[in-house]
């Protein structure tokens, strides 16, 4: 009996100090170490706010499509969209991202792709063919911030058309906003669509000579 309650015992201490220990390090130790990692790149950390000539902040990290009002011409650079049959160009909406769960023989997905290409060919002016694969698919989230080379350069002609830029200057502000695959290796070159299009307002802003002042943030 008395073994029996040696053992309970060393056995208790041991469980206690396996508790601290754990408490230290995994509600301690490691989220100050996660917080101090994440200091190394603080604007990522928050959230990669960032704010336009007038004041209207958005994140890097979101692509959430800019339409232009009814009627009037498209100088923005286009996210890959995350519709559906209903409205296959609808943009990205950050309070419903998600992906659709449609397989590759779904013919509903079909329908929604071959409507996009068609939407896309007219918009820029090209053959369906023309239109690269990232522009009629969407992200797993919907919410996918950057677009392939291929889909930013498509759009440079109606973009410069539109702002009245040259379009080398349109160029120039993709290629500013252009990265190269991760470490090297991973993925493909792709172009940030927010950070293209703040840099396309200031630029068009700039050359009508109008200062960044009563326009309400959409």
């Amino acid at each position: 009996m008395k073994n029996v309650l040696l053992g309970l015992i060393r056995q208790s201490g041991v469980a206690l100090l396996a508790l601290v220990a754990l408490t230290v390090v995994v509600g301690g130790l490691y989220p100050v170490a996660v917080w101090g990692i994440s200091r190394f790149h603080t604007t990522a950390a928050e959230g990669s706010f960032q704010s336009d000539v007038h004041g209207c902040r958005s994140s890097d990290l979101l692509g959430v499509d800019q339409r232009p009002a009814p009627g009037q011409p498209d100088p923005f650079l286009h996210n890959r969209v995350a519709g559906g049959v209903d409205d296959p160009m609808a943009p990205g909406d950050p309070a419903a991202s998600g992906a659709s769960n449609l397989g590759p023989n779904s013919p509903e997905l079909v329908q929604i792709i071959d409507a996009r290409r068609a939407a896309i060919a007219a918009r820029e002016g090209v053959k369906p063919a023309q239109v690269p694969a990232d522009a009629v698919t969407a992200s797993g989230s919907g919410l996918d911030p950057d677009i392939s080379l291929e889909y930013a350069a498509l759009q440079v002609p109606r973009i410069a058309r539109a702002s009245g830029l040259a379009p080398e200057e349109v160029r120039e502000i993709i290629a500013d906003h252009t990265r190269g695959r991760q470490l090297g290796f991973l993925g493909q070159e792709r172009v940030n669509v927010q950070q293209v299009n703040r840099d396309l307002q200031s630029a068009r802003e700039t050359r009508a000579g109008t200062e960044p002042h009563g326009t309400a943030c959409r």
